[in-house]
């Protein structure tokens, strides 16, 4: 029996010790270390700096649930529960997310040049509901994160000031983004390494 990877893309996509796909991910040693250091700054219990652990988690299980990816979307909600023991959160975060239908990314461009590649796309605002069960912070949150995933040009000024409004420091608005961003890599190299599988 091998022992599994403590390493948390090893886990999203199934990596066992010694094996091809763990041998691609020695090519890049550095690159592999530094994006297990990341995920355990920014994701585990101690890491309460910049950002409370529930908000980031649950940003994290929505985030992971938007970009459809079903291993990360099952960790993040597990490391919810068991870290806050709210099962009904996870349950609204489940929620909010699968009532999104977009599939972006949308915007406008600027240049004129580009305007062919404008795209229109909904964006995610909670119901009554979902309101209730969220809270204002995590709802600006989720509201923050569907911009940055699906309407990456729409996430400028207004939406930052959307989050101060809400409560969110500078500094958590730096975390929360930290976050968001590092979600959209780790989950497009769990997506790439469960193709090389395949």
């Amino acid at each position: 029996m091998t022992q599994a990877s403590s390493d948390i893309i090893d886990q999203l996509v199934g990596i066992a010790p010694g094996s091809a796909l763990d041998a691609i991910r020695a090519r890049r040693p550095r690159a592999r270390a530094n994006a297990e250091r990341t995920y355990r700054e920014l994701f585990a219990p101690q890491a309460a700096e910049g950002l409370p652990l529930r908000e980031r988690l649950a940003v994290a299980a929505f985030v992971a649930r938007l970009h459809r990816s079903e291993p990360a979307a099952a960790h993040y909600a597990g490391l919810l529960v068991e870290e806050t023991q709210d099962s009904a959160l996870a349950a609204a975060v489940a929620a909010a997310a699968a009532s999104d239908a977009a599939h972006g990314p949308y915007g406008h461009f600027p240049s004129l040049e580009l305007r062919s590649e404008d795209r229109d796309g909904p964006t995610w605002a909670p119901d009554a509901e979902q309101a209730a069960a969220l809270g204002p912070r995590l709802m600006a949150a989720f509201i923050h994160a569907h911009l940055v995933v699906f309407h990456p040009r729409g996430a400028g000024r207004d939406a930052l000031r959307a989050l101060l409004a809400a409560g969110f420091s500078t500094t958590e608005i730096v975390t929360l983004s930290q976050a968001i961003a590092f979600l959209s890599f780790q989950i497009r190299v769990v997506q790439g390494l469960r193709l090389l599988a395949g």
